[in-house]
């Protein structure tokens, strides 16, 4: 247990940058390693990331493990559990941190059997039991309607963090760590899948999980013109559009603007819930938000008891008025 040291983020890049939920790690992160009186590090692995790592030290790294190697440029599991374990084996961290994304939840519960070691999947809290130094994972549990803590002594301990859990601190680019390059160690002739094709998903304006204001609908905005009226608030507070299962399934908006346990997961400023219940499963997507303020002419919905702050009211009578007033504030 001596020989284990530190917490170790596995960062990610978009498309040349460094991803948002690696600067909110390392912001969680920074205050783990404090705690237990030890560094931390993150590892960049992919084509062309070595370029990020001064931006990593910038929010809070200590030293960067560069994996750069072509055969990184694109996610596939096989060769990033290859590189993954080749820097582990290395550095041997006491904490591992990965992000609740697309890459995260495929590669952590895989990369977990391979180390033998247990996982706590889309964490919104973590902290370090002063005594023992275990780590201690809370994550959401039956659709959001609780909350599941956990701790393991098998090392590393590992989890994976939900997007906007965590608060980045606040960039230093005057800070100094070390950069360390690390061979990918990747056997091509292991990886059993072939990387085909990249579609991106073409989105105007803010993307919904990156948005600083959410305006969601549900139910009952009755059909895809209600949706249309949502636009005008959520552009008037720089924000995205959202909706829950019953618009999504109706074929009022796109599935990709789905906010809930089968959709995204948001956490805004603001998040203002229109003409929708509040469903635990709709929560689940949206519990997280600082803000939550909700319109409903029904004043036993659910969705009331979650809000910061409620008009009980017909959406197309309250929203004009309210949309007005936020133009105004704004201006």
């Amino acid at each position: 247990m001596a020989d284990y040291k530190g917490v170790l983020v596995c960062g990610e890049a978009i498309e040349g940058k460094l991803a948002g939920i690696t600067a909110e790690m390392l912001g969680g992160g920074r205050k783990l390693a404090d705690k237990l009186g030890e560094g931390l590090a993150v590892v960049l692995l992919g084509s062309g990331v070595k370029a990020l790592a001064q931006e990593a030290i910038a929010f809070g790294a200590d030293k960067v493990y560069v994996v750069d190697d072509p055969v990184l440029k694109d996610y596939q599991t096989d060769a990033y559990i290859m590189a993954m374990e080749n820097v582990v084996n290395q550095v041997a961290p006491r904490v591992l941190l990965l992000g609740q994304t697309s890459m995260g939840r495929d590669l952590a519960p895989r990369f977990a059997f391979r180390l033998k070691t247990a996982v706590s999947m889309d964490c919104t809290e973590l902290d370090i039991d002063p005594q023992s130094k275990l780590l201690i994972q809370t994550r959401p549990v039956y659709g959001g309607n609780a909350r599941a803590v956990f701790t393991t002594e098998s090392l590393p301990q590992m989890a994976t963090i939900r997007a906007k859990a965590m608060s980045p601190l606040q960039r230093d680019d005057s800070r100094k760590g070390d950069i360390v390059d690390v061979p990918s160690g990747v056997d091509a002739s292991k990886i059993k899948a072939k990387f085909v094709q990249k579609v991106k998903e073409e989105v105007a304006g803010v993307k919904l999980e990156e948005a600083p204001a959410v305006v969601s609908g549900g139910r009952g905005m009755g059909g895809p013109d209600g949706f249309k009226q949502l636009e005008a608030l959520a552009r008037s507070l720089k924000g995205a559009v959202g909706a829950t299962r019953p618009a999504i399934d109706n074929g009022w908006v796109p599935s990709s603007v789905q906010v809930g346990l089968t959709g995204k997961i948001v956490a805004p400023e603001v998040y203002i819930a229109i003409a929708l219940s509040g469903s635990s499963q709709h929560m689940a997507g949206c519990s997280g938000s600082k803000t939550i303020i909700a319109i409903n002419k029904d004043p036993e919905a659910n969705i009331f008891r979650e809000a910061r702050f409620g008009i009980v009211a017909d959406w197309k009578q309250a929203l004009p008025a309210f949309t007005q007033k936020v133009q105004e504030l704004l201006k």
